[in-house]
């Protein structure tokens, strides 16, 4: 008879496998226990705080590795392995972000997807011109200077502004953007606010005013806007170049030389100055200047298309902020002698 072969228990068997499969099982909650624990245990940071950029268009895996080549050390693979886990490795949003010891990996990848990006500021002043604005937006660090070598009118162009010149056009505000944003992607949202602003108070303004159109009205603000940074003479200022308008008179206002003299303008405007033609001389020149001659504030372009009702035709500054107003050309010399001259009436 050949050799009995052994014989193998159905019950060892079983047991063997049992044992196989809660081996497994503990191996596998093992390592489940220790992927959690590192996802959810502070990532260790060469500084305090750390800052870094994920360029629009990168996946997961390519921002792990900005995030570790910034000071995190944090295995790119975790990161990668955990959103693919959450289902969240296509969700990451492009931009700046910044983050401050203790962060997890969790919270991390929870930033990224949220978009939580650190944000930066700019005010734009009213009464600052174009010019004023391109040097405040080539200033500013953490934006993208995408405009720099661009002309106004290329500018304008990528913009869809209707017109070349881009004085005036943009609304006065604090706008808050991710850092690393174009400087471009910001002008063109304090362009809309411009546009929104002045549609809807063209809309509500007053009946039988001298202006062609809205930005007739834009040039006017802007000229009050200069004119005055006081708040209860603005829609008086606005109510004296309205009646001029209306009788055919010069504006005769002092900010439209200035800006027509442009750079060569040194602080100090002379009797030349005003004799000067230029297309933004109102000495010389009858009418609304050509474009504005400054950003406008709210307050300034509601001034312009709500002028006061008054008899006036001149005003002159008194010194304090304030302005007298004067209805004959004499009364008006009178406080030009009194307010400006140091004499008395």
């Amino acid at each position: 008879m050949p050799p009995s072969q052994p014989i193998v228990c159905a019950g060892s068997m079983s047991k063997f496998l049992r044992n196989l499969f809660l081996a497994a099982l503990l191996l596998l909650f093992v390592l489940a226990a220790a992927f959690a624990w590192r996802v959810l245990s502070p990532v260790a940071m060469q500084r305090q705080s750390v800052e870094f950029t994920i360029a629009p268009g990168s996946g997961m895996r390519g921002a792990a590795r900005e995030i570790a080549a910034a000071g995190v050390d944090i295995d790119p693979w975790l990161l990668v392995a955990l959103g693919k886990l959450l289902r969240v490795d296509a969700s990451i949003k492009a931009g700046s972000y910044q983050i401050v010891a203790g962060v997890t990996p969790l919270e991390l990848l929870r930033k990224l997807t949220r978009g939580d990006v650190t944000q930066a500021e700019l005010t734009f002043i009213e009464g600052w011109t174009f010019r004023q604005i391109r040097q405040r937006l080539d200033g500013h660090p953490d934006l993208r200077h995408d405009t720099a070598g661009l002309s106004e009118a290329e500018i304008m162009r990528k913009l869809g502004g209707s017109t070349a010149v881009a004085e005036g056009l943009f609304f006065p505000d604090t706008y808050l953007f991710a850092k690393r944003s174009s400087d471009i992607d910001l002008l063109a949202r304090a362009y809309r606010a411009g546009q929104q602003h002045l549609a809807r108070e063209w809309r509500a303004r007053a009946n039988a005013l001298p202006y062609r159109d809205a930005y007739q009205a834009l040039v006017m603000a802007s000229i009050v806007e200069k004119e005055t940074g006081r708040e209860q003479d603005r829609a008086l200022i606005a109510g004296v170049f309205v009646n001029r308008l209306r009788q055919g008179m010069l504006l005769q206002t002092d900010p439209t030389v200035i800006y027509g003299l442009g750079e060569n303008f040194d602080g100090n405007l002379r009797r030349r100055d005003l004799l000067a033609d230029t297309p933004y001389n109102t000495y010389t020149r009858a009418g609304l200047p050509p474009t504005p001659i400054a950003m406008p504030g709210l307050a300034s372009l509601q001034a312009a298309l709500h002028p006061a009702p008054t008899d006036a035709l001149y005003f002159v500054a008194r010194g304090d902020g304030g302005s007298q107003f004067s209805r004959t050309l004499d009364e008006h010399n009178r406080a030009v002698a009194r307010y400006q001259k140091g004499g008395r009436p």
